[in-house]
């Protein structure tokens, strides 16, 4: 497994099992297969509605001595409801309790959204708060309490904008850790990446391997399908390897957390040895000319019907490249 280290000097395996879409009654067997496979990375949220059953399968392994706690990353999020300073604190402890862990690796703003407290999605105009009325830097400043105080190792953020980022970093004390943001050959965000490598942020990758099973409502009209395009499947045959581990491999030779989500025993074990896969010059070229700048996940679901957020303000203009 490959590491890749963080402006802290923590080292984030560079390769996890991601749990977002994973159903109830199949996340926790895929926790556990992961482990039993080698995974040392495990990416949660409470918006997936499922880390009470992650935390049993984490207790699980560690109390069967599968694995150590200073062995594994744990990594969460901040919820939209829950941006107000003084319920940060309370919000992490939740996932704690839920993950039966006693401090997170990682601890990330899960979206520069705002939601009212107690609204898990919000419907009507008046259950957004914007970020004007919650500015981003007073919640992060809550993130950086916990951090004094043990509840997390290292902090940071998803779905950030370079103009979010930038403004992020002006005004924090402790600088970001991780923005965590989708990643993949039809969206290389090659500015993006230039921006955190400078600024010394690693980047995570989430749908990289194009989110095909998300939700039909989070679906476009006629989008393309990452695994079949012609261009990752040669490459995957140059190599012998499938599709997905193509594109996993490419994230990892690019220096970002790839975090791949597979509730399937065989995909599960396919995933984790992309991490040792080497793309050559060509394969990178040929996977380069792919990018379309296209979001699979473009937030479109916190926008319209009276929101304060639009698409032009959560990703501030930018291409998505």
């Amino acid at each position: 497994m490959h590491f890749f280290s963080l402006n802290t000097g923590d080292q984030i395996p560079a390769l996890g099992l991601g749990t977002w879409k994973s159903a109830p009654g199949l996340v926790g067997a895929a926790v556990t297969e992961a482990i039993t496979a080698g995974y040392r990375h495990i990416d949660c949220a409470p918006i997936y509605q499922n880390e009470p059953e992650v935390g049993k399968a984490l207790a699980e392994c560690l109390n069967a001595g599968a694995v150590s706690r200073q062995d594994l990353w744990i990594t969460s999020k901040l919820w939209n409801n829950a941006h107000a300073p003084e319920q940060v604190e309370p919000a992490l402890r939740q996932t704690l309790s839920d993950l039966q862990l006693d401090y997170l690796d990682l601890f990330l703003i899960h979206w520069p959204v705002v939601f009212t407290p107690g609204v898990l999605f919000a419907q009507q105009p008046e259950e957004y708060i914007p970020l004007a009325q919650q500015p981003i830097i007073d919640t992060w400043k809550a993130l950086e309490a916990c951090k004094d105080k043990g509840l997390v190792r290292n902090i940071g953020v998803c779905n950030f904008s370079i103009a979010k980022l930038r403004a992020l970093c002006d005004q924090a004390t402790m600088q970001p850790a991780v923005n965590q943001i989708e990643l993949h050959p039809y969206l290389q965000q090659n500015e993006m990446l230039a921006f955190c490598r400078e600024h010394n942020i690693l980047l995570t990758a989430y749908s990289p391997l194009g989110s095909g099973d998300r939700p039909k409502a989070l679906k476009k009209k006629e989008e393309p399908n990452l695994l079949d395009n012609p261009v990752v499947g040669k490459v995957a045959a140059r190599h012998g390897i499938t599709p997905a581990q193509t594109l996993l491999a490419w994230g990892v030779h690019r220096k970002t957390v790839v975090i791949p989500k597979s509730t399937n025993p065989k995909r599960i074990r396919e995933n984790l040895a992309a991490a040792d896969l080497h793309l050559d010059h060509q394969d990178m070229t040929d996977l380069a000319a792919l990018d379309l700048g296209f979001r699979f996940v473009d937030g479109s679901f916190f926008c319209g019907n009276g929101s304060p957020y639009s698409l032009q303000s959560l990703w501030d203009t930018e291409p998505g490249r």
